[in-house]
């Protein structure tokens, strides 16, 4: 379950200093969870079951759609970019209030179990409407109430003292999922098993939502482990709330989203929401990048590397620098401007979507350099000759990573920055807007596909990349162009040119 924000999390609560300095000092950093709540290091273990499943799934979300439901790219596209992906978001504007309803137990309980019969339905059906209706919309419910309980799930099991750490906990297991994930995708695909449930035989991607069903169903016994919440500590008040559960819930989602109507109409009043508003759209350019990986990428690289391509492991290039990299860069900026490190890597990102635009024939090369032939050899298990594409797309990565690592988790802190005081919260509900506009600008990869990586006939990959690259531009470009209108002064800088 999940909306994924691959963002720094930053703990609301201030941490004491370690007392401790140099080597003491640091390893204090970590053994502050030593003696963490049980609940806490569970909640680590959901997440990466819940962050693992999700990845396989949107990985093959696409592939799905075309290969076993008979949608064209243009369809499948648009039905992930234009309707599951948003959907998820909204849900997950609204899970929230649900959580605080019904408690972190009951909502991580329902999440689950939505996600199990929709995982389930996928599995086992090959009619375009059923799957559709029974699988992919009810997934995005499902998914939606993970993150707002993941985090609550965090603050609430950790001290003062351990919330920073297990915040940061959370952010690396996270990407470990993401990691897990590109790695069973290759694996399963290119096992190429035949596998008959009860007569039915299954394709390679039905096999991938198996396995996502899998983790899904582990999760009950480990959410099962958590403490009941204590706000419902007598009898008669645990059959009162589970007699109103579902009219709660129903009440809960109702009143939040008139909450949410009158929260837009206290913020469309202010000036800063316009110019917070217009940052978020040129940064859902650099979302819709990132969201290409699952919903592109896996499409490109089996018609141009061929259909067992390891396209998962080369997407786990992108967690991997990401775990290293966000941590060192978040400690080495915390003197500029969240704005000023937006814009730098905003532009490393896009720099780095322009490899693989240019020509294959440049690579080759690399391809048979000493590291090309550890890529494909060591860490991708190719055998033969290495294809260029390789080499652009692990260095597209991880150029792209590194701004990444630069950029995203200083988003949402520009926005808590330039929040009036007593509104952080509010300013902070719109940071998901990034995310959906990225993900209805990659409802148009379909199109890219079709027009330029057509599964039969000419290609044309590296048009459909400088396009993409142009699209990355304009997050920088247009931060800069419009610095004037767009940037005010960050609480607590002094940089502000």
């Amino acid at each position: 379950m999940g909306e994924v924000i691959k963002e720094t999390i930053v703990p609301e609560e201030t941490v004491p200093a370690v007392v401790a300095t140099g080597l003491r000092g640091f390893i204090a950093k970590f053994t502050v969870l030593k003696s963490a709540r049980r609940e806490l290091w569970l909640t680590f273990i959901i997440k990466f079951l819940i962050y693992a499943a999700y990845s396989v799934t949107n990985k093959t979300m696409v592939l799905w759609l075309s290969k076993d439901l008979g949608f064209s790219d243009q369809a499948a596209g648009a039905l992930v970019g234009w309707v599951w992906a948003p959907a998820m978001t909204v849900f997950t504007l609204l899970a929230g209030s649900v959580t605080d309803a019904i408690g972190l137990r009951r909502t991580f309980f329902l999440g689950v179990a939505i996600c199990t019969i929709a995982r389930s339905v996928m599995v086992v059906t090959t009619i375009p409407s059923l799957a559709l209706a029974c699988g992919v919309l009810p997934l995005a419910v499902g998914e939606a109430l993970g993150t707002p309980v993941l985090l609550a799930a965090t603050r609430r099991y950790s001290t003062v003292a351990q919330r920073s750490m297990a915040f940061s906990i959370v952010y690396a297991v996270m990407n470990v999922g993401y990691f897990a994930a590109g790695w069973i995708f290759d694996y399963v695909r290119q096992l190429n098993l035949h596998v008959s449930i009860f007569g039915f035989e299954t394709t390679s991607y039905q096999q991938l939502f198996i396995v996502s069903l899998i983790f899904e169903i582990v999760l009950f016994p480990v959410i099962y482990f958590l403490r009941r919440d204590t706000d419902s500590a007598t009898a008669t008040e645990r059959y009162r709330e589970t007699h109103t559960f579902w009219s709660r819930i129903g009440e809960t989602v109702r009143q939040s989203a008139i909450d949410t109507a009158h929260l837009f109409r206290r913020l469309v009043s202010q000036s800063g929401f316009y110019r917070l508003l217009l940052f978020f759209l040129f940064i859902g350019f650099l979302k819709a990048i990132f969201l290409q990986m699952d919903y592109v990428f896996p499409k490109f690289g089996i018609r141009e590397l061929g259909l067992y391509a390891p396209v998962g492991k080369i997407s786990a290039i992108n967690a991997v620098v990401i775990i290293i990299l966000a941590p060192i860069v978040g400690a080495l900026t915390q003197k500029f401007a969240a704005y000023r490190i937006v814009v730098f890597g905003g532009a490393i990102c896009a720099a780095g979507v322009f490899i693989m635009a240019f020509p294959t024939e440049w690579f080759v090369p690399a391809a048979n350099s000493v590291v090309g032939q550890w890529l494909g050899h060591g860490y991708l298990g190719l055998h033969g000759s290495i294809h260029p594409y390789y080499i652009m797309s692990a260095l597209y990565l991880i150029v792209f990573s590194i701004g990444e690592a630069f950029h995203s988790p200083r988003v949402y802190e520009y926005a808590a920055a330039i929040a009036p005081k007593g509104q952080e919260a509010s300013y902070g509900s719109l940071a998901y807007l990034p995310f959906l506009v990225g993900k209805l600008l990659v409802g148009t990869g379909g199109w890219l596909l079709a027009a330029f990586v057509p599964e039969h006939g000419p290609r044309h990959p590296a048009t459909m990349w400088l396009i993409f690259a142009l699209a990355a531009s304009v997050a920088p470009v247009g931060l800069i162009v419009f610095r004037r209108y767009i940037r005010v002064p960050e609480a607590g800088r002094q940089d502000t040119d």
